[in-house]
């Protein structure tokens, strides 16, 4: 079995880093992911150029939205703002040419319904011209988080279901916010599609923390709280193309790459 495995690299030049580390699958962001400021491509000559360039070296983009991002939430003054930056690193990442677009789940206030967070999502993707997929990803954190839990990813998947637009949302699966959020590696495939029905992505990471602990700590394989069968068999299972958000440059994740590839098979 043949799984497309690439890493997170930084957002200059993507193409490039791809190369560097002889993978043609990256991730990156598009400006400052922890503000509202809109995207920015700082590859030279701008989108269409980054989009040539990937093209013609054979390199799939994926953008991971900004972590402000919070379209559940009750909150007008960090929903309206969120929906509006979702849809421009959505059309930011379209222009590129990406394949597609992931954002995490976001959170209600303590005290709120979380029915109220699960219709905020179906307002979001009915007020979003999604372009390319729009990838949800599962979080570590949170007891006011849509998507640790899996009760609450299906909550999301519910009232997504009912959207219209809802056939461009896919979902991420990240293995170390499974872990971290309390959801068994050995079932998170199965659970997950159960509930949306497919996995577009999966973001491979140990983790620095115990299971169900909530924190959010990426690590290099091998070196954290993961079984290596058990985080194999995920991306095996998945069957879905692979970013590692591992630390490090080219070197250490063409170690990473090596270490899950002899895992997977």
């Amino acid at each position: 079995m043949s799984i497309a495995i690439g890493a997170h690299v930084e957002q200059d030049d993507p193409v490039a880093e791809a190369q560097a580390r002889g993978t043609t699958l990256v991730q990156h962001f598009l400006g400052d992911p922890q503000g509202y400021k809109g995207p920015e491509v700082r590859y030279p000559g701008g989108a269409k150029a980054l989009r040539a360039a990937a093209e013609e070296a054979g390199v799939d983009l994926y953008v991971h939205a900004p972590y402000v991002i919070n379209v559940a939430t009750t909150n007008n003054r960090i929903r309206i703002p969120s929906r509006k930056l979702l849809q421009q690193h959505m059309d930011a990442a379209a222009q590129i040419g990406a394949k597609g677009l992931i954002v995490h789940g976001g959170h209600v206030n303590a005290g709120d319904d979380p029915a109220k967070g699960f219709d905020n999502w179906r307002k979001a993707i009915e007020a979003t011209d999604c372009s390319i997929p729009l990838l949800i990803e599962n979080t570590a954190g949170g007891d006011n988080a849509m998507a640790r839990r899996l009760e609450r990813i299906a909550g999301v998947w519910e009232a997504i279901g009912a959207a219209d637009g809802h056939e461009n949302v896919g979902f991420c699966l990240d293995t170390c916010h499974a872990w971290a959020g309390g959801i068994p590696l050995t079932e998170a495939v199965e659970r997950i599609h159960d509930i949306t029905g497919r996995i577009d992505l999966v973001h491979a990471n140990d983790s620095r923390d115990d299971f169900d602990s909530g924190a959010d700590r990426h690590t290099s394989f091998g070196t954290g709280h993961l079984d290596p069968d058990e985080l194999a068999s995920v991306v095996r299972d998945a069957g879905a193309p692979v970013i590692c958000e591992t630390p490090g440059g080219a070197a250490e994740h063409r170690a990473d790459f090596a270490w899950l590839r002899e895992r997977v098979g």
